[in-house]
């Protein structure tokens, strides 16, 4: 594949949010070409996160920067690439990723998590490396990026750390789900709790990333996992994942969640996993955890700055921990593929993630269909 706009700006429809909780726009924008270790990428096709939704929501704070373009999970193509880029190529079929993985610095090369030094400054609405646009709107104004992706535009600019080489014989709507929600929920069960064989799991929040935690969780082994949601249609949902028994806390009587986890775990589950970014659901979380051993994995991000407040004798007397998780400990660059090639030896379940499909004029269908709940993932095709 070779591309005629190489080294040029190209024009093309973006879904521009410009107004937090307002519909997107669907605009025409310049893409500017890559810089150097910069990627250009015509995105096929993108998929809705629970994040999007927040950001979409967020008026205020650093994080809040309008006219932008959301959007984080995809898969696409490579169209041309900056100076410098050698680990891919125009034609490559790729996925960007927010977290980043240069591969090179002292956190990617350790084997605790999966942190990156590669920049020291955090810009959070442009690119990483010195928060620059490279979008603007028909009138010339800069458009913010988000997360370092900014998916829902035909064609993006990602620094090259932010970018996973896939197989070209790999379903281009399954590899959008590997590069944020599925992701981050697998790497939490494999890498971050490491859930043994015949250990038990209780997972708070399930949607898809709680529900890959227990796809993960079947993997590894475990004997019972316990989802907890206020949706009672879930649990059959969730069987398709592993989900061995559910909770939903409103029909719990007298009984709080913890009391009921611990009758069925005989005294705490091994590992618990916050997943909406519930405080309240954090520490019911921890409380659920087995005393000595219990180990206790928070995913949802917090965006109220609401604290979370446990004793320290807790700590210390009950022998349980609780840590943080960003992306699942997921190194992309490395456990992306292997994610991937479990899903072509038909070990992973991918498909059943994908509850809707719309055309990208219709994205703001996306919208209305994960804030009623109504679905996963929703695949949202640029042209199909």
């Amino acid at each position: 594949m070779g591309s005629n706009f190489a080294g040029k700006p190209i024009k093309c429809k973006a879904a521009v949010c410009r107004k937090a909780g307002e519909p997107l726009i669907i605009e025409e924008i310049e893409v500017a070409p890559p810089s150097s270790w910069e990627v250009r990428i015509k995105i096929l096709c993108t998929s809705l996160c629970q994040s999007d939704l927040s950001f979409w929501k967020l008026s205020t704070g650093p994080s809040s920067a309008f006219p932008r373009i959301l959007g984080h999970e995809a898969a696409g193509v490579v169209e041309s690439v900056g100076e410098n880029v050698e680990e891919v190529k125009t034609g490559d079929i790729v996925v960007p990723v927010f977290k980043r993985n240069c591969g090179e610095c002292r956190d990617c090369k350790s084997q605790k998590g999966n942190g990156c030094s590669k920049f020291s400054v955090e810009y959070r609405c442009g690119m990483p490396k010195d928060g620059s646009s490279r979008f603007k709107d028909k009138n010339g104004e800069n458009l913010n990026h988000t997360l370092w992706v900014s998916s829902f535009t035909e064609y993006t600019v990602v620094d090259v750390t932010h970018v996973v080489k896939m197989t070209p014989d790999f379903p281009i709507d399954k590899a959008s789900l590997l590069s944020c929600g599925v992701s981050t929920g697998l790497g939490a069960a494999w890498k971050v709790a490491q859930v043994e064989q015949g250990s038990t799991v209780a997972i708070f929040g399930l949607g898809a990333v709680g529900l890959a935690v227990a796809e993960g969780a079947r993997l590894r082994g475990a004997s019972k996992i316990i989802g907890v949601d206020l949706n009672p249609e879930k649990f059959e949902i969730g069987k398709k994942f592993g989900l061995t028994d559910f909770i939903n806390p409103t029909t719990c009587g007298e009984k709080s969640t913890s009391q009921v986890i611990k009758e069925m775990t005989d005294n705490g589950a091994d590992y618990c996993f916050e997943c909406i970014g519930l405080t309240s659901l954090m520490q019911d979380a921890f409380t659920s955890s087995r005393k000595d051993t219990g180990k206790t994995i928070l995913l949802g991000i917090e965006m109220h700055g609401t604290p979370l407040s446990i004793s320290p004798l807790e700590l210390v007397l009950a022998g349980k921990t609780i840590t943080g998780s960003m992306f699942g400990g997921v190194k992309a660059k490395v456990d992306i593929p292997i994610f991937a090639n479990q899903y072509l030896n038909n070990e992973l379940n991918l498909d059943r993630f994908i509850t809707h499909e719309v055309n990208f004029e219709d994205i703001n269908k996306a919208f209305d269909l994960l804030e009623a709940r109504k679905s996963l993932r929703c695949i949202i095709w640029m042209d199909k």
